[in-house]
């Protein structure tokens, strides 16, 4: 297995800044032959498997033909690489279709862009498949964030035999000052499903369903069939090893596979079946992947900096008590009420309006929460409780927090069946108070799993 070639990083590396790495093989001008290039047209190229640097290649003009005439450093025969250009104002690489990423990666398709940079879909010249090349911008926080990223990769595969809980590493290189990670190619996420889906929810059974290929594999969890398994049996090693992902959404959880099919929805008006609507779709395959660890942090006793994408993210966080493991289940019990509603739970861009949403959900705040928040966090505070709506921002949002159900409600406007269970489940889930928030492995064993384990015996 081509992982087992990754170098180990020590655990006290994890959440420090990575040193700082000499200057490469592949930004120097090569010894020999010396008469073949000019310091002006040697490329800096690399292809490193875990960071053993195996190739140049000069900086010849790209070709659409992998069988095209290249030029050979050091005895290995190499395809050219693209002109330089400069990166745009944000540091991300600038790129053209057809073009080389080193000579063992064609360009093939833009897949997607976000803060830390961007992916490309490449032909993997040695291997003989797609892969997604995750292409970090050209920036020192974010180069370092991919840094710890490929640790944590490398430590989590250690622990992922079977390759089965999170996103594979196939390798890595740093070209042209960007740290490029080699993923294998998986499906789109679980947010582009539903978004293409018209936010359909999933059925509760195919909920249960997602996952059951990601446990198989493992022998303290057998013949399970449960979504929410598969996430917190990742959860539970991440737990184990000490790591926190820190930004958990549908957006960082891919279907393995793209393919689906369309049924009928009969929940939708017949009168509306010209655009589509009359049909939603199902995943053929339930298997995921968690991806986008580059915010992964070890456990430590004074994080207290923010965290998470905002829908996602736990009360502790905005009122800065500090934060460890149970804010990952917060961001999984969000996920869960999102995939069996078709909705973000608390859909809002405000601290204040987000806390109010979440009293308009779950309850109030506990007392000695609020007493407890950080200077950052005393405005939203008054006379013990949350100052609302006093302090709304404006109208709008009062309304917005107004229209919310009670989470019991909301789960029964969507789950056919096992909303019980899922309720309570949630309700562990979704506790302010995070040393009373059900664990990954206390989830697992939650009668939400158990009893339809027993029901398919």
């Amino acid at each position: 297995m081509e992982m087992e070639r990754v170098t180990e990083f020590p655990h006290t590396l994890m959440d420090r800044r990575p040193r700082k790495r000499p200057r490469l093989a592949w930004d120097v001008l090569p010894q020999r032959p010396k008469c073949l290039f000019s310091q002006a047209q040697l490329g800096l190229f690399c292809a490193q498997e875990v960071g053993n640097v195996t190739s140049f290649a000069s900086s010849k003009a790209p070709s659409d033909h992998t069988t095209s005439s290249s030029v050979s450093v050091k005895g290995v025969a190499q395809n050219g690489s693209p002109p330089w250009r400069d990166d745009d104002k944000d540091g991300h690489y600038m790129f053209a279709l057809g073009e080389n990423l080193t000579s063992r990666y064609k360009i093939h398709s833009k897949m997607g862009e976000g803060t830390f940079g961007q992916v490309l879909e490449c032909w993997d010249r040695e291997r003989k498949e797609m892969v997604a090349i995750k292409i970090v911008r050209g920036i020192k926080k974010y180069r370092e964030a991919a840094m710890i990223e490929i640790e944590v990769l490398q430590q989590l595969g250690k622990n992922d035999k079977g390759g089965n809980c999170c996103v594979q590493i196939r390798n890595w290189f740093d070209y042209r000052n960007h740290i490029c990670i080699v993923f294998e190619k998986l499906g789109p996420s679980l947010y582009d499903f539903l978004r293409k889906n018209n936010y359909r929810p999933f059925p509760i059974d195919l909920v249960r369903e997602i996952g059951r290929q990601l446990l198989d594999c493992v022998a303290c969890i057998i013949n399970s069939s449960v979504l929410t398994r598969v996430l917190f049996y990742l959860f539970a090693v991440m737990h184990d090893l000490r790591l926190i992902h820190t930004d958990l959404k549908p957006e960082n959880i891919l279907l393995v596979s793209p393919e689906y099919v369309k049924i009928p929805d009969y929940k939708v008006s017949s009168r509306t079946p010209k655009d589509g609507s009359y049909f939603k779709r199902l995943p053929k395959s339930s298997a995921i992947k968690v991806i986008d660890f580059g915010s992964t942090t070890y456990d430590r006793q004074d994080q207290s900096y923010i965290v998470s994408t905002r829908h996602y993210r736990a009360p502790e966080v905005i009122l800065g008590l500090g934060w460890s493991y149970p804010c990952d289940i917060w961001s999984v019990g969000c996920i869960l009420v999102e995939l069996c509603s078709g909705e973000a739970l608390f859909q809002t861009h405000e601290n204040l309006e987000h806390l109010a949403m979440m009293e308009r959900v779950l309850g109030p705040l506990p007392h000695h929460m609020l007493k407890r928040v950080d200077r950052h966090a005393e405005k939203y505070v008054r006379r013990g409780k949350l100052d609302w709506p006093e302090s709304a921002p404006s109208r709008e949002s009062i309304k917005a927090v107004l229209k919310l159900p009670r989470l019991q409600n909301l789960v029964m406007q969507h789950v056919d069946h096992s909303a019980g269970d899922l309720i309570h489940l949630l309700q562990g889930l979704l506790k302010y108070e995070p040393s009373e928030r059900l664990t990954a492995r206390e989830a697992l064993r939650h009668v939400f799993f158990t009893r339809d384990h027993l029901r398919r015996s």
